[in-house]
């Protein structure tokens, strides 16, 4: 078959399984298909610009494209991709307007063109069909927008190695076997690029993941598989040189380098207990997150491909007092269900619960350890700052905690606080785990703030006690930050209480309140409970929002036991875990 011949036959093919052209008949698709013109791109090479005439359309036959702009000081707008056969440029040909955005190849990629003359061609030949499709077309556009179209090609990685002695070998066959087990995955190993040369149409067909391994040196192969891949993922040794090598420099300059996302993995041996403090090799990259990963773990690579490919699980736990033993309940059912748990955020007794668990303690010990915690005291104080000093709870925190840092955790963890300051929510991921975890137990008034980088500190329940928007903001991509992108499990324990009194009482009592207290049955609300709700008082309001925004949303039934019920954990425990048990069970699964 000539190239020619081999061209339209890819070229029907491709339109269709399109969305858009694969409404069109046979013979309009044929007809279609003779006023195509080939053009092939290589990876990183820009395909329109930006305000230049649009004569023309493309259909995208191999490889993969992104739409971007560029701000007036230089920096990058990323937009959506194109997936094959999927079409850009139509509305602009159609109104004769000029192009809204840069289009440039991710990969190497080939592309049908379709000139404006020719679409006049054949309108007058199809009018029906084409003015139809077309029609269809303008409209999903702007329905639409720049959304993520849904992929029906294979995601594409490649592994470079920072260092000569780094297993990137190793690497991309535990994160080949990771995306094998949802789906078709192959790994391409250096010596196998003669092979595979010039077949990635027929491999983007066969799999659903490509994991490239490239060298530790900028050869033919690494630059070939470094242009095939979507997503760069950078390894590192745990202790190697931190400096930005001659690798990494070449392969900026590459075409299309911004374009692409990129990670960093720093290795470290199968039996290490915490990772190094992993921030510090973002210094002089652009990647977007770090990710401490053990040799021969499954799970830490299981973990890694879930963030890759969007489908990472992050369970948020809110503020509650004793309540919150029940997220314990939950994170056992999920575990039960086998559900992964990829990232961790909380608040208040949330963050204490979901601190320990990013450490890896068994869930027993949580409860156990947060008991003890919870039976320390505190001392009251002058209350010129707060009613009590917070002296004890922040050596125990110490204690608990020891000098970890918030990111040097297997898996990932955030805590939230509200900072008085500046009038927001803070999220702390970063420095002193106990310092974090303090900051988000500090409620106004009771405790005094934390002071981090000249700001206050507080519980973060003023303004949202169950912290789905960092969430959101740390599961998703540079390119979408959208319900969709991963899956987030918000758990709720903040009973929303009574706090009315009789319409009779003209003024509340500190006599009735005495009593209530000594007759442990109270009449009217006291300091505990105004502090309280005067404290939690945004994340109620803001409750409606947290649902929508998550996408389970977990609410264990824990209003029969008080803020301070710590000796009934077991009890809480259990409901949390009856209560998920049944929920999980009406969840849809992939």
């Amino acid at each position: 078959m000539v190239a020619a011949e081999r061209f339209q036959a890819r070229a029907l093919q491709v339109l269709r399984g399109s969305r858009i052209f694969g409404q069109l008949d046979e013979e309009v698709l044929h007809d279609l298909a003779r006023f195509l013109v080939r053009q092939d791109v290589p990876g990183g090479h820009q395909v329109l610009r930006e305000g230049a005439p649009s004569d023309s359309m493309l259909i995208l036959l191999s490889g993969r494209l992104r739409v971007s702009r560029t701000n007036p000081d230089g920096s990058l707008l990323l937009y959506n991709e194109i997936s094959v056969g999927e079409g850009v440029g139509e509305t602009g040909m159609i109104l004769q307007q000029p192009r809204t955005a840069d289009v440039t190849a991710v990969r190497d990629s080939t592309l049908a063109v379709l000139h404006s003359s020719d679409f006049e061609a054949l309108l007058q030949l199809r009018p029906l069909a084409v003015n139809r499709v077309f029609s269809q077309a303008i409209y999903n556009h702007l329905r639409h927008g720049a959304q993520v179209a849904q992929r029906g090609f294979a995601q594409s990685f490649v592994v470079v190695p920072l260092h000569p002695d780094v297993p990137a070998g190793a690497v991309a066959r535990a994160l080949t076997a990771a995306f094998a087990k949802s789906g078709r995955a192959r790994h391409l190993a250096p010596e196998q690029g003669t092979g595979d040369e010039g077949r990635s149409d027929a491999l983007d067909e066969q799999f659903d993941h490509l994991v490239y391994e490239a060298e530790a040196q900028a050869t033919d192969w690494t630059r070939r598989a470094f242009r095939q891949a979507d997503q760069v993922i950078y390894v590192a040794r745990s202790d190697g040189p931190l400096a930005v090598g001659d690798l990494e420099q070449q392969l900026a300059r590459e075409p299309g380098y911004a374009l692409k996302r990129k990670h960093l993995v720093v290795m470290h041996a199968a039996d290490a207990q915490a990772p190094h403090a992993v921030r510090r090799w973002l210094a002089g990259r652009a990647c977007e997150r770090v990710y401490p990963l053990r040799a021969e773990h499954v799970e830490d690579f299981a973990r890694l491909a879930r963030f890759l490919t969007g489908t990472a699980v992050g369970v948020v736990l809110g503020g509650g007092g004793a309540r919150g033993y029940a997220h314990l309940g939950i994170l056992r059912a999920l575990h039960e269900a086998g559900i992964p748990i990829d990232m961790v955020g909380g608040n208040s007794m949330g963050a204490l619960v979901g601190a320990q668990y990013a450490c890896d303690v068994p869930l027993d010990d949580i409860m156990r350890n947060t008991q003890a915690f919870a039976a320390g005291g505190e001392r009251l104080t002058l209350p010129l700052i707060s009613l009590v000093s917070g002296f004890r709870v922040e050596r125990d925190l110490r204690r608990m905690f020891g000098e970890r840092s918030v990111d040097s955790l297997w898996r990932p963890f955030f805590a939230a606080a509200c900072n008085l300051s500046k009038g927001h929510t803070t999220v702390q991921d970063t420095g002193p785990l106990w310092k974090a975890v303090l900051a988000s137990n500090s409620p106004a008034g009771l405790f005094p703030p934390v002071l981090h980088k000249g700001d206050l500190l507080v519980d973060g329940a003023i303004l949202e006690n169950v912290p789905v928007d960092a969430m959101r903001m740390r599961l998703g991509t540079p390119l979408e930050r959208r319900r969709g992108n991963g899956t987030i499990i918000a758990i709720d324990v903040d009973v929303q209480e009574d706090l009315a009194v009789a319409h009779d009482l003209a003024r509340l009592s500190r006599r009735s309140a005495l009593k209530g207290m000594l007759a442990r049955k109270a009449t009217q609300p006291g300091i505990m409970e105004i502090l309280y709700r005067a404290g939690h008082i945004g994340g109620l309001h803001k409750r409606a929002a947290t649902v929508a925004q998550a996408d389970h949303y977990l609410e264990p039934p824990v209003a029969e036991y008080s803020m301070m019920d710590h000796k009934r954990a077991p009890e809480i425990v259990e409901a949390g875990y009856r209560y998920a048990v049944e929920r999980i069970a009406q969840w849809t699964r992939p």
